[in-house]
């Protein structure tokens, strides 16, 4: 099986470029590792403020779709996001939806390592995601509460230490035992 590892947190916080630099970290020492990039960029319908249930749950079921098929062929999956922050946005978006609760607790069992990346600054601005800084903060501080809620443990990034999360991320994947079992 493979090791699932997760970045949370809002969007335009650096999730991706710390994706891609923990990817590349693990391929230099044989890791055979894939990438499930943010499937909301994808999604047919409104994202941001203007999503609906119907989209997040597009989006939230995508995610566990591309979770799946990367674990089949590899033996690293690194998450540009996790179910519980697809969870967070449907929440703030059609509130709670208790029948779907279950699902997202499951899946949130099986990362390996979830990694919170903070709000430092503001959102460089990309075209696709939403850059008003209290919408992002109600995901984030949401993202907060749901993790606080399932008592699931994550590394913190420190905001002040920006410049050393590539390296703080990756000494802490390399510690995961079924990223550790894989290295050359």
């Amino acid at each position: 099986m493979a090791a699932r590892i997760a970045f949370i947190g809002t969007h335009g916080v650096g999730k991706t470029t710390l994706c891609y630099d923990l990817a590349a970290a693990l391929k230099k020492r044989g890791v055979a590792v894939d990438i499930v990039k943010e499937v909301a960029r994808q999604s047919p319908l409104p994202i941001n403020r203007q999503t609906s249930l119907e989209a997040q749950l597009w989006i939230l079921s995508t995610q566990i779709a591309e979770e799946i098929r990367s674990a089949a062929a590899h033996d690293v999956v690194v998450c540009d996001r996790s179910v519980l922050d697809n969870y967070a946005y449907l929440v703030l978006a059609a509130s709670r939806q208790r029948w779907l609760e279950p699902l997202v607790n499951r899946w949130m069992k099986g990362y390996d390592l979830l990694i919170k990346v903070p709000i430092v600054g503001a959102p460089s601005p990309d075209g696709v995601r939403d850059t008003d800084e209290l919408f992002m903060r109600s995901i984030d501080r949401l993202v907060d509460e749901l993790l606080a809620e399932r008592k699931l443990e994550c590394l913190r990034l420190p905001p002040a230490r920006r410049e050393e999360w590539a390296a703080i991320v990756t000494e802490h994947a390399l510690a995961v035992p079924g990223v550790a079992a894989r290295l050359f």
